[in-house]
């Protein structure tokens, strides 16, 4: 079960943070509702996969489009 709220955590934070200007950071701050009813571990581990999936879809969005990754890197 902790794997299943993991993947959907890297799923979501790869959607979100594909975004150009957002970050991984503010992709946790937006998709922490969605860890709201969870149990603490399961809540941890969809946040650290919400975390590194913003982080890859920062990266892919640098790499496919070449825009910045975030804001602060304008």
């Amino acid at each position: 079960m902790i794997l299943m709220y993991a993947l959907i955590g890297v799923t979501g934070g790869t959607a979100v943070g594909v975004l150009p200007g957002i970050g991984p950071a503010l992709t946790v701050a937006l998709l922490l509702p969605v860890t709201n009813g969870l149990d603490p571990a399961g809540s941890l581990n969809m946040s650290a996969g919400i975390y590194y999936g913003g982080m890859d879809g920062g990266s892919t969005t640098s790499i496919l489009l070449n825009t910045p990754e975030e804001s602060a890197s304008i």
